[in-house]
């Protein structure tokens, strides 16, 4: 289908639905076409696939033992100048 520009900024959520559908959405200037909407392809981002692949993950929610702790606070670091 082919739309002059006037029609498409009038009915673009429409435009949008019938490219994402798999129908060709043309727009024109005049009886020129000049634009082609095209869906992106997503991704497919999952999470989790690596899971058993990296290791051990430590529980960021388990309290520090007191000498990380005194270190991480800026107390006495033996390698600190």
């Amino acid at each position: 289908m082919q739309f002059s520009v006037h029609a498409a900024k009038t009915q673009l959520s429409k435009l949008i639905d019938a490219a994402l559908s798999g129908e060709d959405v043309v727009i024109a200037k005049g009886t020129r076409p000049v634009v082609r909407l095209v869906p992106i392809r997503q991704s497919g981002f999952a999470l989790g696939t690596h899971r058993g692949q990296l290791g051990a993950v430590p529980d960021f929610l388990t309290p520090m033992d007191e000498a990380d702790l005194d270190i991480w606070e800026g107390g006495d670091d033996p390698d600190r100048p």
